[in-house]
């Protein structure tokens, strides 16, 4: 019996073209801002409409965060997300009005604090509305797309209509906290103080999310089960449980958005979450099925896209994200940092 041959195992390593493919996504968002301040000319105009489209893009990310994770994990194409997007606006802005005395006050620690009550009851609330979603609405549907869209854009419209029997069919306008109204001037450019504070949020969000998916057990089983759902089952594992968990925490974090993009806009509407489906949907499937990263990259392209398209050529600002979608989807058609999926 002849003896096993040496042999040292040897790793391939990436080429620099391989390492620049998958660097490539994170370069476009650098690249698109040097690119407006080119084509806007002015510092000041162009660091204004920057810190606006990060904040955009900031919100953006975190309603479109938990659809990305549902629809790379579940397979799911659930329209109704849109309506925990107004959902959560509503109750926050009503907890909001309710704690007028500390959004009145000209002090920062307790305007935080009536939107951190605000945010915590939104996300409390359609979280477990999302419990009740996921059991009635999308359990029966699972495997069927055409009767997920019917069925969930159908939820959809429900929830729009009990939004306008609670809170009533009008427009209803807010202000800002007392000290995040106006902006503070930097380098001569006027930056609202509460985008600042959109873009702080949306990048704790962001390696918060990382975080969990990176370096916990539970974020471990999430991208297993996004990746081979089969193995994660033969392994023990209850993945239906996990669908569920993720289903919530995707729908509390439309809740957060919608509450963030209430103040934003200082507007709110029970259509307000069906008309963002349209970028938040361009945003998933840019990003790439799955993908945290994809979908926070996506978002910040939308955001910065639009604020600069719309200074510069305000006619093109409705379709420049449909431009940034055909472009993205020509060189990669899977999205720019899809999440492979086992057969």
């Amino acid at each position: 019996m002849s003896a096993a041959p040496d042999h040292t195992p040897t790793f391939a390593k990436n080429s620099i073209t391989d390492r620049i493919g998958q660097a490539a996504p994170y370069l476009l968002v650098p690249v698109l801002i040097l690119a407006g301040f080119i084509a806007i000319g002015a510092p000041t105009s162009w660091l204004t409409l920057t810190v606006s489209g990060l904040a955009m893009g900031m919100m953006i990310f975190i309603m479109a965060s938990g659809l990305t994770l549902v629809f790379g994990l579940m397979d799911i194409i659930n329209f109704g997300h849109g309506a925990f997007i107004s959902l959560g606006a509503f109750v926050g802005v009503s907890v909001l009005f309710g704690l007028g005395g500390w959004t009145d006050a000209a002090s920062l620690p307790l305007n935080i604090a009536a939107i951190l009550l605000a945010i915590l009851a939104a996300m409390l609330l359609t979280g477990a509305l999302a419990w009740a979603f996921e059991r009635v609405i999308v359990r029966p549907v699972y495997g069927s797309h055409l009767k997920q869209i019917l069925i969930t854009v159908g939820a959809l419209i429900v929830i729009e209509e009990a939004i306008h029997v609670i809170w009533g069919g009008e427009e209803t306008f807010l202000n800002r906290p007392n000290a995040l109204r106006g902006a503070v001037t930097f380098a001569g450019a006027a930056l609202e103080k509460y985008r600042i504070l959109a873009v702080v949020v949306g990048l704790a969000i962001f390696f918060g999310l990382r975080l969990v998916l990176q370096r916990t057990k539970i974020g471990l089983i999430v991208r297993a089960g996004v990746e081979n759902p089969d193995m994660v089952e033969a392994l023990g594992y209850r993945l239906r449980l996990v669908f569920i968990g993720v289903f919530i925490a995707g729908s509390a974090l439309a809740g957060l958005g919608g509450v963030m993009w209430a103040l934003y806009e200082q507007v709110i509407t029970a259509g307000m979450g069906e008309n963002m489906m349209v970028l938040i949907f361009i945003v998933v499937i840019i990003g790439g099925l799955g993908s945290v990263e994809g979908a926070f990259v996506g978002a910040l392209l939308v955001g910065l896209l639009q604020n600069y398209v719309a200074f510069l050529e305000p006619k093109l600002a409705l379709v420049s994200n449909i431009g940034l979608m055909t472009v993205i989807l020509l060189w990669r058609p899977q999205g720019m940092m899809t999440v492979a999926k086992g057969s």
